[in-house]
């Protein structure tokens, strides 16, 4: 019941277009009843009594009902589908803007392709039933309520013989409904899988190309498509055997109609005329029941989408206090006090950490893959909610702001940087949608990448491809700092920012990245350790703790984790050459 109200909800913006359509097919199923009762009285008055007047008069008047018939019709198929339509879009942008608040926790754990599906295929269903459903059973029913009344005037005994025909039909529904719900559930499922292996094979092709793999590709999809052909045949083994029983009982009742018929003409009981009107009437009566039949895999696939998107409807949103404050004039102490957090319960990730950052620092996160450093990142703009512990920000907790005006003062630079396809200036903008041109312009030169812009021959309306495909790793990694830049965030993260760049290309982003850094409270995260030598404070992260901190001269003293990765990355250069290559850093900063 719950559902339906959900769905109705939908309704309510299309109520004149749906009362119109409702209207409309209350008088097209009025409408089907005139055939029978004029041809009744064709056969009963006007041809024994050679009314030919009256014919031609009857056969003009049903015309003009059909005329009727038809615009009513033309209102309902178009109009209908236009609600059915917008419903559709309003569905898909409240799902659209659920998705929007959904935690990183989410996307975790469901792939993009199941989610594109449930914003296509699942509402496209519900649509269709949005449109057909309600105007379907309401012509349905009154045909069946109004040639019902005829039948049983015309002889009540064969009409209740007629009636019989709804609860068994019912019980029928009933007993395949529970198992086809299944069936199209596992179908929506199978075709949600295939478009999450097509989305990841077609963002990953270029991979797939480089190491010849287009035949695994194939397989995989042809296991999924597999899949869909077994969940369908599933669906349509429930539907046949539903139809096929249910037709036979429409078929048994018809038989039974022209049994029944042949014995009260036969006993005197009815006219021949009756009985021709009762089996044109019987047709009407039946047709509806079969067209309600037939409804029920539209209804099923509708139903099983509209679940679907209730499924995401009713998921958690990112939590946020109902008072929350907004934060501004910030000036970027972090702390973190006694923090741990876990993705999966008794999985711990990062384990009761503690440690300040004062406004202007920068201080570098380094350790083994998986240690925790991204983590530490994550929490800071409360990405993830902790288990235990506090994360301060000039003194106060971050679960105190809101969640917008606490990312707002804090710049993210990924080591995958994602671009919008679209042109340069729009994923520039993405830092400041207001900014002026003036601002974007200043925001490239900082990131220097405005001589490469001014190269190209739409300069910054140049549309870079999806995820930035037509810009270099360099190319695409200084938009996102000029992005940032633009944003001009007071608490700066960066996330190996560098780490997939050759050494030329991270020894000149490094340089914007340092600018980038200038008056912010900056946390880095690194595996290539002359990039953080400078940092104010430097903190080794090993399964969730910090194992060693100092600066880059404390921790050499030391014979620890630090000295030894720094070591190792060192060891085929000689000391003029590592004097050189710091040198040349310091001379960047």
């Amino acid at each position: 019941m719950n559902l339906l109200k959900r769905f109705i909800h939908y309704y309510k913006p299309h109520r004149l277009i749906f009362a119109l359509d409702m209207a409309s097919s209350f008088l097209v199923a009025a409408i089907g009843i005139c055939y029978p009762i004029i041809t009744r009285l064709v056969l009963n008055d006007f041809l024994p009594n050679n009314d030919i007047n009256g014919i031609i008069v009857a056969s003009v008047i049903l015309l003009v009902i059909y005329f009727i018939r038809m615009v009513l019709r033309f209102f309902i198929q178009y109009y209908g589908h236009i609600m059915g339509v917008s419903m559709q879009a309003e569905m898909r942008r409240d799902l659209f803007v659920k998705l929007e608040k959904l935690p990183y926790s989410y996307y975790d754990n469901h792939e993009t392709g199941k989610i594109m599906s449930r914003l296509t295929n699942d509402l496209f269903d519900i649509s269709e039933l949005a449109h057909h459903g309600p105007e379907n059973i309401f012509i349905a029913s009154i045909t069946i309520i109004t040639s019902f009344i005829y039948l049983m005037l015309i002889n009540w005994i064969l009409g209740l013989i007629s009636l019989a025909i709804l609860p068994i039909l019912l019980t029928i529904s009933i007993f395949f409904r529970k198992r086809m719900r299944k069936a199209f559930k596992e179908s929506k499922i199978a075709i949600a899988e295939i478009n999450a292996n097509i989305e990841s094979s077609i963002s990953g092709i270029r991979v797939t190309k480089a190491y010849t793999n287009s035949e695994k590709e194939i397989e995989k999809f042809d296991k999924s498509n597999q899949k869909f052909i077994n969940a369908r045949k599933s669906c349509f083994k429930s539907m046949a055997s539903f139809f096929s029983t249910s037709q036979f009982i429409t078929d048994f009742f018809n038989v039974l109609i022209i049994l029944g018929g042949g014995l009260f003409l036969y006993f005197g009981k009815m006219q021949i005329v009756d009985i021709t009107t009762f089996i044109v009437s019987i047709s009407l009566f039946i047709s509806p029941i079969n067209q309600v039949i037939n409804f029920t895999e539209q209804f099923q696939n509708g139903s099983t989408g509209f679940q679907r998107f209730i499924e995401i409807m009713d998921e958690k949103e990112e939590e946020q206090n109902e008072n929350a404050e907004i934060l501004d004039n910030v000036r970027g102490d972090i702390e973190f006090k006694n923090v741990s957090f876990s993705y999966n319960e008794g999985e711990t990730i990062i384990d009761n950490i503690s440690f300040k950052i004062d406004a202007g620092e920068t201080i570098a996160l380094i350790g083994p893959t998986g240690g925790g450093k991204t983590t530490i990142c994550h929490l800071i703009p409360r990405f993830y909610n902790l288990n235990s512990g506090d994360i301060l920000i000039d003194g106060k907790s971050i679960s105190k702001f809101s969640l917008e005006s606490l990312r707002k003062h804090i710049g993210i630079v990924q080591q995958d940087v994602f671009l919008f396809n679209g042109t340069i200036k729009e994923n520039i903008l993405y830092g400041k949608l207001d900014a002026s041109d003036e601002e974007v312009i200043d925001a490239a030169r900082r990131a220097n990448i405005l001589d490469f812009i001014n190269s190209l021959p739409n300069g910054f309306e140049t549309n870079i491809g999806e995820r930035g495909v037509k810009l270099s790793g360099g190319q695409k990694q200084r938009l996102s700092i000029a992005r940032a830049f633009l944003k001009n965030p007071e608490i700066l993260i960066l996330d190996e920012a560098t780490s997939a760049l050759d050494n030329t290309t991270e020894l000149l982003i490094q340089n914007s990245l340092n600018e980038l850094s200038k008056g912010r409270t900056t946390l880095v995260v690194a595996h290539r350790l002359s990039t953080i030598k400078n940092a104010n404070e430097i903190m080794v992260v090993s399964n969730g703790k910090i194992v060693e901190r100092g600066d880059h001269e404390h921790l050499m003293g030391e014979d620890g984790i630090y000295k030894s990765l720094y070591m190792l990355q060192f060891k085929n250069v000689s000391e003029n050459e590592l004097n050189s290559l710091n040198n040349f850093i310091t001379m960047l900063r």
